[in-house]
């Protein structure tokens, strides 16, 4: 099934779950010609008792909210987010997969339903929200490289709003990089490229000697659930945390002098993705082996477990269905 809202002359009407299936859509939509679309993910998972667990869904519904302002949309009620949610997983559950590392997807999404062919903020809008059942994201962990010639976002840009063109605009540099052997890429900043910001599409974090560091929150920078549940664990542990400009030089020179132990992306997706392999300039570094990493695979079966109900949830973000 599929849950529908409808934003017209003011207001959000019309809120209805539907079996899942195409829509039917005006051609002339602002958000096929001009990318004015938002959209959000999380997951669901089978919990110890059957029950269903949401990860801190409210979190999600904030951060949407952020890129509806950003990109000139109405702002989402609370009620509507989560009815929605709650209403299809009432429905669908039995979809929730109960393998190893699997989990239902929960895909949020806003996009303009105007009728206009022009350059304007969208008058109308559609809310939806899809689910689907999915699998681990990578398999190994994975190659990167890092992008020093194409941007991601730029200052004053979109690049911490959910926006589909900021993942569209991504697909070419991203493309250039798997037939060179990666499987995705490290943003620089836009302005210099000096400056390490994202991992593909997720955050991305280091331990540099006994320190977990990762880049600081700005307007170019997606704000990461997973990563600021990352950041928390580790505060929680008692570990040493940095959230500040981290440069390319710096970040070469602890691969190349072995300080920089861990590499990995933190996101909905994969929640944590090793990194085994990072390129810079015509050579590539190799990290430590994931075996040897402590503080990752630590907080990947802490974060596991309290998504799935077995860990105890010091920090109250499970929400239950």
């Amino acid at each position: 099934h599929m849950f529908l809202a409808d934003f017209k002359d003011g207001e959000w009407k019309n809120l209805r779950i539907v079996p899942y299936g195409y829509l039917p859509m005006s051609p002339a939509t602002p958000a096929i010609h001009y990318g004015q679309s938002i959209f959000e993910g999380m997951k669901a998972f089978a919990g110890p008792k059957g029950e269903a667990l949401i990860f801190r869904p409210l979190a999600n519904w904030k951060r949407l909210n952020e890129s509806a302002d950003r990109m000139c949309m109405p702002q989402l009620p609370e009620e509507i987010f989560m009815d929605g949610i709650l209403s299809l997983l009432e429905l669908d559950r039995k979809w929730i997969p109960d393998l190893a590392g699997s989990s239902l997807y929960i895909r949020p999404f806003m996009f303009s339903a105007d009728e206009y062919i022009g350059i304007r903020p969208s008058q109308n809008f559609t809310f939806m929200i899809i689910n689907c059942p999915v699998g681990p994201y990578y398999a190994t962990p994975v190659k990167v490289k890092i992008e020093t010639h194409y941007s991601r976002a730029i200052e004053g840009g979109t690049g911490y709003a959910k926006a589909g063109g900021n993942y569209g605009g991504a697909l070419y540099p991203s493309k250039l990089a798997l037939d060179q052997g990666y499987h995705q890429l490290i943003w620089t900043d836009g302005k210099t490229h000096q400056y390490i910001e994202e991992s593909g599409t997720m955050n991305v974090m280091f331990v540099i000697d006994d320190t977990l560091v990762t880049p600081e929150l700005g307007d170019t920078i997606l704000r990461g659930i997973t990563r600021d549940s990352v950041l928390a664990l580790a505060r929680h542990w008692g570990m040493k945390v940095e959230e500040r400009k981290l440069s390319v030089n710096e970040l070469e020179e602890g691969l190349k002098s072995g300080r920089v132990k861990e590499a990995f992306g933190a996101g909905t997706a994969a929640t944590i993705a090793h990194i085994e392999l990072i390129g810079h300039n015509g050579y590539d570094y190799i990290l430590p082996p994931v075996e040897q990493r402590k503080f990752s695979n630590r907080v990947f079966k802490e974060l596991e477990g309290i998504k799935r109900g077995t860990n105890a949830d010091p920090f109250g973000w499970m929400m239950r269905a």
